[in-house]
């Protein structure tokens, strides 16, 4: 046969002589390659959603959607060959961008910002939608974000921020003095030599009062005085919404095409060896680099008891630590964990077990054996959320009656616990009540919940989530023990109810609810505490992304748009690919 590897006959490594060359394509056209350039990676990025135009009454636009951004890792080409490429131009004011295609990749297009009474368009990242309760238009899976849902009542009527690369846009209904309307982030990348961010999402329009934050290169909203503002040129952000009727809009910016051709050794590998490789199920792989979404949720903590000599309500259980990268409530949105990796890998996951809720055991009023137990952490990865916070038992002694702190606190008892401990940002939960006076005097306090503090002996409120497809509610508190009156209600999100001379009710399993408490007057019953409910882990990626576990207690699936979930009701082992 013949020998072109120097008479050694072994797999040869491909040689590529692109000497680093950089290329940012702006415009539609073709892309020629250096002589030697067998390798390359390429950066592409569609054109920008324009923004949404203000509406008569006062409404504020959607902000427009980033177009899609695609990171592609090392690939093959030939030398001296033109490669078409399109690069797509931003949409303007109340359009669509357009896609971005090259080397077999298309980047699609942002979604256009809603104008009242609609919701915003999907597209690479979606268009924000418009006041009022507008909803964002979905992301694609893989290249962007949803849009944020436009704002349901005054002041200043803003809609939704429009998503970008690296998160959502944010809803114009959050509460004055947070980012209301903000552009979902860009994503960085360092092809070019320096760091840059594309795909950031438009801002909303706004009827009064401040502007939302702008994400780098995205248009910024519009305001009565104001007009709404562009998107920069070939970053592919999204139009600025408009925050008056004469105003369509900003213009979505640009899409870009960077192409960056490699340098690479020869080198030459026994055959032998790689065959042995190949058939141990060591071969290379090519490098996958993507980012992984998530929700961790632990544990929620246990709610107090009652001895036969306690009078008084005990505390809820506070709910497991909510921490995820999306697809709930804006302001508890992190980031995502970006990985790569050239074989599959594996991550070991953990689901918090619920506190055990507190017993009825004998003993003096206020003795600390009658308090609930703490929930367990949830891990994914770097990501930990802490149990939820202990309910405090029932008796009158401060020391054995109070909540315990965790990723929600538990209810009191005098003193109740902190919520969002150990810190994260977001936070990852709220405070725990006191126990209550009037009306309900001697009612011990809710547990906190993932986006409520408790509040007399009521549980906090859970965040809702719909990572998997299916929208549930997560980690809420537990209502506190009654006294004269009934116990408190659970928050929405598992958290269990509170009861009265009777055993009181468990947080539901995989929500991280915390468990009620129990109490009332009798001097002659004993009652238990409820149990916290389990956490709950949930992992998403890209449709090009493989996802296996175990044990088979847990679940994979397949969202209805195509990127896979990793669905952890135990402990286990997710092998990601």
């Amino acid at each position: 046969m013949p020998r072109t590897n120097g008479g050694i006959i072994g797999k040869r490594n491909v040689t590529s002589f692109g000497a680093e060359t950089i290329t940012s394509v702006t415009s539609t056209g073709n892309h020629t390659t250096q002589p030697g350039t067998r390798l390359a990676e390429a950066l592409i990025v569609a054109g920008g959603g324009g923004g949404g135009p203000g509406a008569t009454g006062s409404r504020g636009g959607g902000g427009g959607g980033a177009g899609g951004f695609i990171s592609k890792s090392v690939f093959s080409v030939c030398g001296n060959t033109a490669y078409p490429l399109t690069v797509g131009a931003g949409g303007s004011g109340n359009a669509n961008g357009n896609n971005s295609v090259g080397f077999g990749c298309t980047a699609t297009a942002g979604g256009k910002g809603a104008s009242s009474p609609t919701a915003g368009n999907p597209g690479g990242s979606g268009g924000g939608g418009t006041f009022p309760g507008g909803s964002g238009g979905s992301g694609t899976c893989g290249q962007g974000n949803v849009g944020g849902v436009g704002g349901t009542s005054s002041p200043n009527n803003v809609g939704g921020g429009g998503g970008g690369a690296g998160g959502a846009g944010a809803s114009g209904a959050l509460p004055c003095g947070s980012p209301r309307g903000a552009g979902g982030a860009g994503s960085p990348s360092t092809i070019t030599g320096s760091d840059v961010c594309y795909a950031g999402g438009g801002s909303a329009g706004i009827a009064g009062g401040s502007l939302g934050s702008v994400a780098p290169s995205a248009g910024v909203g519009g305001y009565p005085g104001g007009g709404s503002g562009n998107a920069a040129s070939n970053r592919g952000g999204g139009g600025g919404g408009s925050g008056r009727d004469d105003d369509s809009g900003g213009s979505g910016g640009s899409g870009v095409v960077v192409v960056k051709e490699l340098n690479k050794a020869s080198g030459v590998w026994n055959l032998k060896s790689q065959l042995k490789a190949l058939q141990q199920g060591t071969w290379p792989k090519p490098k996958i680099a993507y980012n992984i979404d998530y929700l961790v949720v632990a544990g929620g903590g246990g709610g107090g008891g009652k001895g036969q000599e306690d009078v008084q309500g005990a505390g809820g259980g506070g709910a497991g630590g909510y921490r995820a990268s999306g697809y709930g409530p804006s302001p508890l949105r992190g980031s995502a964990i970006p990985f790569s990796a050239f074989s599959a890998t594996d991550f070991s996951i953990t689901v918090g077990a619920g506190g055990a809720g507190g017993p009825n055991t004998p003993g003096p009023s206020g003795s600390p054996t009658r308090q609930g137990a703490v929930g367990s952490n949830s891990v994914f990865s770097t990501i930990t959320s802490a149990g939820g916070g202990l309910g405090g038992g029932s008796g009158g002694v401060p020391s054995s009656a109070a909540g315990g702190n965790g990723g929600s606190g538990g209810g009191g008892g005098p003193a109740a616990g902190s919520g969002n401990t150990p810190p994260t940002d977001p936070p990852q939960g709220n405070n725990g009540a006191t126990r209550s006076g009037s009306p309900q005097p001697f009612c011990g306090g809710g547990g906190g919940g993932a986006t409520a503090a408790g509040s007399g002996t009521g549980g906090g409120a859970g965040a809702p989530n719909d990572i998997n497809g299916s929208a549930t509610t997560y980690a809420g508190g537990a209502g506190g023990g009654g006294y004269f009156t009934t116990g408190g209600s659970g928050g929405a999100g598992g958290g269990g109810a509170g009861a009265r001379d009777a055993n009181a009710t468990a947080g539901t399993a995989n929500t991280g609810g915390g468990g009620g408490a129990t109490g009332g007057p009798s001097t002659s019953t004993s009652r238990s505490g409820g149990a916290g409910g389990s956490g709950i882990v949930i992992v998403r990626g890209p449709s090009a992304a493989t996802f296996s576990v175990s044990p088979g207690t847990n679940q994979t699936s397949t969202h209805p748009n195509g990127c896979k979930v990793a669905t952890f009701t135990v402990s286990g082992t997710l092998t990601v690919a």
